[in-house]
Parts: C-alpha cells; sequence; structure tokens
C-alpha cells in the first residue's frame, strides 16, 4: 500500500483503503479500480490523495479466522437465519455445528493465545457481526480457561445473541439508540427478549446459553436492558463485553467507531458496566490500530500500521510515508514503536 496523489493515477491502481465520508459511510470499497471517471469524482470530493495496492508495502493483517473460512461461516449463518420462522427453531440447530466447527479453526492456530489481532471497523450486518463476536468471545473464554462445555455454550450464544433484530424491518445500522424514534427504540429495546423467545422451546440449546442470549445486553451497574440485571455467569459478562465492542466498529445501534475508540469505551466502562477481567482478556489481543490504519505521530510524521507486537497492542510498527514538512517518503522506512519510546501515535487520520 501506497499514498498516492490523485494527479498522479493513471487510472489502473486498484484502491488500499476504502474512501469514507466523515460519518464512515463508504463511498468507495477496498479493491476498487480506480478508473479515470472515478478519479475524477474523487477530485470533485476534494479528496487529492488516496492508498492504492503495493504488494510490496503491504500490511500484515493477522484475523482470528482465516477471511474464506470466515467467509464460509457467515453464509452459513446467513443461509440458516433467512429461513427462520419465529418460534421455530428446528433448522437453527445446524448452526450449533457452526458454533464448534469456529472453536475447532481457533483452536487449531498453535499461536492463537499469544497473538495481537486485527479486528476490523466495517459496515454492520448482524451476520458478520455474529460470526466476529462468536470469535472475540470464544477466543476470551479459552484465555480464561472456561471448560469445553462452557465454551461451546458461549460460541452458540454468540452465534444466536441478535437474533431478535431479525424481526425488525426499521434502520439500526450506524445510529445510536437514543436517535431512534420512540417506536424503533422501544422495539429495539426488546431485542433480547424476541431473541429469547425464539429459542426458548429449543431442547438442543442448553438454559445457560439461552440465559447468556437473554443477558447480552445487561451491565454490571444496572444500566442495560431490558432487565437490568447486575448479577450474571462469567459466560454472560464475556458476551457483553464481547458484543459491545464489536457493534461499536460495525454500527449496530451505535454511530460506527473507530478500534482505538472501541478500546477505550471497553477501559473506561471495565469493573462499571463490564467485568475487570473480562475487558483485560479481551484487550490483550486486540490490535488498538489494526493494520493498513494510517496515523499521525506525535512527530509530525504520517505512517501505515504495517504489522503488530506481541504484547504490545498499543505499540505497532509502521511504515512511515509522510514526514514532518508533509512531503511524501518514497524510500521504505519503518517505526516500530516498541524501540523509540519517545515516538507515539497522535491521532488516527483514516
Amino acid at each position: 500500500m501506497k499514498l498516492c496523489k490523485i494527479d498522479d493515477l493513471v487510472g489502473t491502481e486498484k484502491l488500499a483503503r476504502p474512501i469514507m465520508t466523515s460519518n464512515y459511510q463508504e463511498l468507495l470499497a477496498i479493491g476498487t479500480i480506480l478508473k479515470p471517471e472515478y478519479v475524477e469524482k474523487i477530485k470533485q470530493l476534494g479528496i487529492d490523495e488516496v492508498f492504492i495496492e503495493d504488494k510490496r508495502l503491504e500490511p500484515k493483517q493477522v484475523a482470528i479466522l482465516k477471511e474464506d473460512v470466515e467467509d464460509l461461516f457467515k453464509e452459513k449463518v446467513r443461509s440458516v437465519l433467512e429461513r427462520h420462522v419465529y418460534n421455530d427453531s428446528s433448522e437453527l440447530e445446524e448452526l450449533a455445528t457452526t458454533a464448534d466447527n469456529i472453536i475447532t479453526e481457533i483452536l487449531d492456530n498453535e499461536e492463537v493465545l499469544t497473538q495481537i489481532y486485527d479486528i476490523m471497523e466495517r459496515s454492520a450486518d448482524i451476520y458478520e457481526h455474529s460470526i466476529s463476536v462468536c470469535s472475540i468471545s470464544t477466543l476470551v473464554a479459552l484465555k480464561l480457561k472456561l471448560d469445553r462445555a462452557e465454551v461451546h455454550d458461549l460460541a452458540v450464544a454468540s452465534i444466536f445473541h441478535d437474533i431478535g433484530l431479525r424481526y425488525f424491518d426499521f434502520n439500526y445500522s450506524n445510529v445510536n439508540v437514543d436517535e431512534m424514534g420512540n417506536h424503533e427504540k422501544e422495539e429495539y429495546l426488546k431485542h433480547p427478549a424476541y431473541g429469547y423467545s425464539a429459542i426458548e422451546k429449543a431442547g438442543w440449546l442448553s438454559e445457560n446459553a439461552k440465559e447468556i442470549i437473554f443477558e447480552h445486553h445487561e451491565r454490571l451497574d444496572g444500566s442495560g436492558y431490558p432487565l437490568k440485571k447486575t448479577r450474571f455467569s462469567l459466560s454472560s459478562k464475556i458476551l457483553q463485553a464481547a458484543e459491545a465492542f464489536d457493534e461499536m466498529i460495525c454500527g449496530i445501534g451505535f454511530r460506527r467507531a473507530r478500534v482505538y475508540e472501541a478500546v477505550e469505551y471497553l477501559k473506561i466502562s471495565s469493573r462499571v458496566k463490564f467485568d475487570e477481567e473480562v475487558v483485560a482478556a479481551l484487550l490483550e489481543f486486540t490490535a488498538v490500530y489494526p493494520a493498513g490504519t494510517i496515523c499521525m505521530l506525535n512527530t509530525g510524521e504520517l505512517g501505515v500500521v504495517i504489522s503488530q507486537n506481541k504484547g504490545f497492542p498499543e505499540r505497532p510498527v509502521l511504515r512511515l510515508v509522510k514526514n514532518k514538512d508533509g512531503e511524501q517518503i518514497t524510500e521504505e522506512i519503518t517505526c516500530d514503536l516498541i524501540e523509540v519510546h519517545n515516538v507515539y501515535i497522535e491521532k488516527v487520520i483514516m
């Protein structure tokens, strides 16, 4: 990936970072070929630089699940849930196997408990959200040494936790709950109960898993919903934190946030809304600045995160793309933030 002036494009380059509006709406997706007509439109929007693919400088993204495996799981969840009829849970049992397959995929990675993962912000999709929350919850559960039966129940509950949203036809994407109309807000706050009702009679699903689904929006301080409970199992606490983090970065019932903003929210809310041990375990493997993030350093230089440092989720390795005077850097210069203690990320550009 390299930063390129719009005026230097020839019309065959491939976009390496999406072009977004100020409120994170995607205008052009990663991988778009920047045809001449697109270049003209970009110019009209006042954008003078974009990141294009350069295989020599590709960021090393580390995902919890391989992309093809995650896509396969997501389509399985989509297929089953879109066929699902309220109060008929017979077809849903297929997804218990999907949850076990996710656990197996994660356990097959020998470095699973030591890696730092690039969990990316993205557009709202409840199917992808379910897979992501399942992966995050499973990792936290493994770090906290839950037994296999508890991990299974948590993974299955994670897959189904937002099934109650399937019954809404109003928009809850990239909008805060408090910004919804009165009727929409009232209904949205009921979705954990709707989800519980949809699987309440499922004999193949444990009572523990059903309870976890019902409690996924509750909080330790009683500020959650729908019951405003304050006491939960460890599994429920894990799903609460994992779900809140992921819905912030994909914009489900939230204005979409950057990963570092969601990380900061969990830190601030630890011991208040979320279990301290759970938050610590989750943040231990979450890259604050995922690979591909463009950052401004306190030195005034601009850099792209290209990889993470194990054990230091806030101190990645960057490739510098602009010097402190705003001039483009053409040679390959990296800055490893665990080797330069007086340099730090001051703000995220995109």
